[in-house]
């Protein structure tokens, strides 16, 4: 039983890894909730719109925000929203950065980036 059990884990994994090796989702082989560990530096940013951002944070927006819907993605993830991120402050955020190329009016599940 012990035995079936592992090899149920190395299939599923397998599974997964195969899943995601495709580059099909939203941020290519990661997923928005391992992408959402990147923006650690943007915790406090992302809860509170008076909050500064930092440069740390805003040189991973600006890394992930090449991708639009990676960014919509990461933003709307579990991880984010388990952190306490606030989605309708999250997505402030390349604008708070003056990031020039963000993705201004791309829509963000029911909110559109400024």
């Amino acid at each position: 039983m012990k035995y079936l059990c592992v090899v149920t884990f190395f299939v599923l994994l397998g599974i997964a890894r195969f899943n995601s090796a495709d580059g099909a989702g939203e941020c290519g082989r990661n997923s928005p909730d391992m992408e959402a560990m990147k923006l650690i530096p943007c915790a406090e940013a992302a809860s509170d719109e008076s909050a500064s951002v930092s440069r740390s944070c805003c040189s991973q927006i600006q890394k992930i925000g090449q991708n639009p819907k990676c960014l919509c993605a990461v933003m709307l993830s579990n991880t984010a929203k388990s952190s306490g991120a606030n989605p309708e402050v999250a997505i402030t955020i390349p604008k708070r950065c003056n990031l020039v190329n963000r993705p201004v009016g791309y829509k963000c599940g029911p909110y559109t980036m400024p």
